[in-house]
């Protein structure tokens, strides 16, 4: 990092901040439809009423790899993934699961992203397309 970016700090932050997640915003819209057919399909074969997508642009060892950036040619993977595999492996607190629950969205409407960037990662719900 060059010294004008260190004291540049604010703008710099809001650049960084904006620029990844305008190309998930962009992925997101594309690929919501086969996102949408994943949440249905976890939630239909009982495998969890809490489905949840994480969207990384680095190595992921959680959930399942549904789009693959390198074979789509877009700027993030996304993998399927549930609120239980999130509990099993310490990303939520056991204590934390109500919650949860309780800020989760209508999963047939929006679809819960764990969007992970190098400052960290954090959970937002992005609205499916129209059908």
């Amino acid at each position: 990092m060059d010294p004008e970016e260190l004291l540049n700090e604010g703008n710099n932050e809001q650049k960084k901040a904006k620029s990844p997640l305008l190309s998930l915003e962009v992925d997101l819209k594309f690929f919501s439809e086969s996102i949408r057919e994943v949440a249905v399909e976890i939630m239909v074969e009982g495998l969890s009423a809490y489905p949840i997508f994480i969207a990384h642009q680095h190595e992921m060892k959680i959930g399942e790899v549904i789009l693959d950036k390198n074979e789509l040619n877009s700027d993030w993977t996304i993998h399927a993934s549930t609120l239980e595999e999130f509990i099993e492996r310490g990303v939520i607190k056991k204590e934390l699961k109500q919650r949860f629950i309780d800020s989760y969205k209508n999963p047939h409407d929006y679809m819960c992203v764990f969007a992970v960037v190098p400052e960290g990662a954090n959970f937002v719900f992005f609205p499916y397309g129209k059908e």
